[in-house]
């Protein structure tokens, strides 16, 4: 007598979810979906994890491969649009692999590596539009910010990795909505909104680089200093 496969609805890997921002929340909804689907069809965690690469990447590559068009006076917002909608797809795969994995015991060291890995890939593809747009608009920017923004968003993938397994660690504790909505700024889903938005106006780019470049150094020194004074 063969064992009848268990039954799941999408609130179930809705509830698996590791949470996050605001904004990071209603992506976990669009995962939870996905991570439905990609039940359904008998599909594992890495499949969506390859998913979310590929469709992440080709946004970025598409909207660097657009800057020369867009110089020559074609508009911006069609592929502002694009990369807001496919970035989000793919964030929302990259949450769905992790509720599949959780809801269904099919997780793996080797996934967990090759979901970390395809952030750090997708994500570096994200940098490279921002200052790939803002040397395109801005040539006056130093290149040394494009540098610091690159090495400083880092921050954001570092403390992530070193998060205790599901417990979501974080130095500020307080849930309350003034704290959540400060913590936008740190927030995967409202950070890449803002940069694809910001490409419908190309010229201020600069401008978001170097806020959340700024916003990434004072993090990675409140995380130096928090943990540090844990120690002495």
């Amino acid at each position: 007598m063969t064992a009848q496969r268990p039954s799941h609805r999408p609130a179930d890997f809705l509830a698996a979810n590791r949470g996050g921002g605001l904004a990071t929340l209603l992506d976990q909804r669009g995962g939870a979906v996905f991570a439905y689907a990609a039940w359904r069809m008998g599909l594992k965690p890495t499949h969506l994890t390859l998913l979310n690469l590929v469709i992440g990447l080709a946004a970025s590559i598409g909207v660097i491969a657009y800057i020369p068009a867009a110089r020559d006076g074609a508009p911006w917002w069609p592929v502002a649009i694009a990369a807001l909608v496919l970035w989000h797809v793919a964030y929302m795969l990259d949450c769905a692999d992790g509720q599949l994995a959780r809801v269904t015991g099919t997780g793996s060291d080797a996934g967990a590596r090759v979901d970390i890995l395809s952030d750090i890939a997708i994500q570096t593809s994200v940098v490279a539009v921002v200052v790939a747009v803002v040397n395109a608009y801005t040539p006056e920017i130093p290149a040394w910010c494009g540098a610091a923004f690159a090495a400083l968003w880092m921050t954001n993938l570092v403390t992530a990795v070193m998060a205790k397994e599901d417990t979501g660690v974080s130095m500020i504790t307080n849930t309350s909505l003034a704290v959540r909505l400060v913590k936008l700024v740190r927030d995967y889903g409202f950070v890449v909104a803002v940069i694809a938005l910001a490409l419908l106006w190309p010229s201020l780019m600069f401008i978001v680089m170097l806020g959340f470049g700024a916003v990434n150094g004072l993090f990675l020194l409140a995380s130096i200093a928090t943990n540090a004074r844990a120690t002495l």
